[in-house]
């Protein structure tokens, strides 16, 4: 096998989607299995709906991903020449030919004749000449040079089989009868994508081609191409579409930013998370395997493991908790309970600071507590953005109270004088330790006749405004005695 060497050449039309990251990700996998290189080709030649920004928008996902290429970005848009002369190529070598057709006029005085010119044309069969194309090359070269309009067009062998391999879908054929006659540049001089990205791949010397199922149509036409250049045919493997719950395709216009990148980066994903969902969207490793690290997808990952059939994003755009496919916000708390705490600690501190609260001391003298607490709650999270949002009252005095969790654990008229005398004996305390507190509230429970359990609830949702979280005692020594001593008799005004 020659060394090799693939490409994400994705469109800058839209920010990078979750079908394009799985693309890149598919070629960066396959690269690295192989000792090959990943390239990242910016196919911006569309100038109407291209724009910096969409450019910018997916550096940054593959960036965060961290499917850093190789080689580029490179433009298509600074080959042009490069793709004008191959089309030039294919005229002089009598491959291709120009194609006088008109194009429709706004006039309203022509669109009818034109309109008619242009059917005729299209319905030529082998026995009818057609007068916009059936013209000698000296006389079209001389029409061009002129300054007439022309394409460029690459003749199809009028009879025979197109043929290839897809490394997913087996062998693929296609009759040349059913091929019209591809159309390379527009009379306008605008090069066409089939001619450009063959051209592209050429220059780039890409042995494989590794891109979504929806792009199988066009390899037939591309191979021909490649044979009317003289170039090798790369191998090919198309991948299958990713399909929103009610079975359609994944749409950048109609899903929205749910299926964005840079949206499970922003609400709290962690990359090493997403890519490990990515790679098991439409491939498997075989057997019960679902959390991999980056090293294990490179060395099990397999195009012959491709699944044939459409995957399935699952996603709730109604629901702000969950908003996208539970096994990815499953998958992402796995990583969270696993990520070394030097490694996410950083990571929360972002997000604490997009919230509002951060403090310096954190960084410092705080450091150890910042720590202890984020090993404390990760456990209980599924993104990063849970930190600031649910764990918010571990970070600030300021959070909201959960009304059903007030209700529920704030009822009994006996808090009212329990939970201050409880503050009171925790205030008393030498050291103020998981232990201690414990002793505190279990002792004054047992005084009182109670269940200790009225309490733990109380006190909970008195010090966090909620009604789940971690231990009450681990909760108590996170927040420090303080801070848990002013919050208990502030919790009357609950009551």
């Amino acid at each position: 096998m020659a060394s090799v060497r693939v490409r994400f050449a994705p469109s800058p039309t839209g920010y990078l989607h979750v079908g394009g990251a799985r693309t890149a990700l598919f070629n960066w996998l396959y690269a690295r299995k192989h000792g090959g290189v990943f390239i990242l080709r910016i196919e911006d030649t569309d100038l109407q709906r291209s724009s910096d920004a969409m450019v910018q928008g997916i550096l940054d996902g593959i960036h965060w991903l961290g499917l850093d290429p190789g080689e580029g970005p490179l433009f298509q848009s600074s080959f042009l020449e490069e793709h004008r002369a191959a089309a030039q190529r294919l005229i002089d070598e009598g491959k291709a030919y120009y194609d006088f057709t008109p194009k429709l006029e706004t006039d309203d005085r022509t669109v009818k004749e034109k309109m008619v010119d242009r059917l005729k044309a299209q319905a030529q069969t082998g026995k009818e000449p057609n007068p916009y194309r059936d013209i000698p090359a000296e006389e079209a070269r001389a029409r061009v040079e002129s300054g007439e309009p022309a394409a460029i067009r690459l003749k199809v062998p009028s009879s025979g089989v197109s043929r290839f391999e897809d490394m997913v879908y087996g062998p693929q054929e296609r009759d040349y009868s059913d091929i019209e006659d591809l159309v390379l540049i527009r009379s306008d001089g605008h090069p066409l994508y089939n001619l450009s990205v063959v051209v592209d791949d050429i220059q780039m010397r890409i042995t494989d081609v590794i891109r979504g199922q929806d792009h199988l149509t066009n390899t037939h036409k591309q191979v021909l191409l490649y044979q009317a250049l003289g170039a090798r045919v790369p191998r090919f493997a198309h991948l299958p579409l990713i399909f929103a719950p009610g079975r359609e395709k994944l749409s950048k216009r109609k899903h929205g930013e749910v299926v964005s990148v840079t949206t499970y980066r922003d609400r709290g994903f962690l990359p090493d998370a997403l890519v490990n969902f990515l790679a098991l969207l439409g491939w498997s490793p075989g057997g019960d395997l679902e959390i991999m690290s980056r090293n294990e997808l490179i060395e099990k990952f397999s195009l012959e493991q491709v699944n044939k059939s459409a995957a399935v994003f699952n996603f709730n755009e109604s629901d702000a908790r969950d908003w996208t496919d539970p096994k990815a916000l499953w998958m992402n708390g796995e990583y969270i309970k696993s990520t070394p705490l030097d490694q996410l600690s950083p990571m929360v501190s972002g997000f604490l600071k997009e919230a509002g609260l951060w403090r310096p001391e954190y960084e410092a003298e705080r450091s150890e507590w910042f720590g202890r607490t984020v090993d404390l709650l990760r456990a209980r999270y599924r993104t990063l953005a849970d930190f600031a949002e649910l764990g918010r009252p571990y970070f600030t005095d300021d959070f909201p109270c959960d009304p059903a969790a007030v209700k529920k654990n704030l009822k009994d008229d006996r808090l009212k004088q329990l939970l201050p005398e409880l503050a009171s004996r925790l205030e008393s305390l030498a050291e103020f330790t998981h232990e201690s507190a414990e002793a505190a509230l279990r002792s004054l429970a047992d005084e009182q006749g109670i269940k200790a359990g009225l309490l733990i609830n109380a006190a909970r949702t008195a010090l966090t405004g909620q009604s789940v979280g971690p231990g009450m005692f681990e909760i108590m020594v996170a927040l420090e005695q303080t801070r848990t001593v002013d919050r208990l008799r502030r919790a009357v005004h609950l009551l």
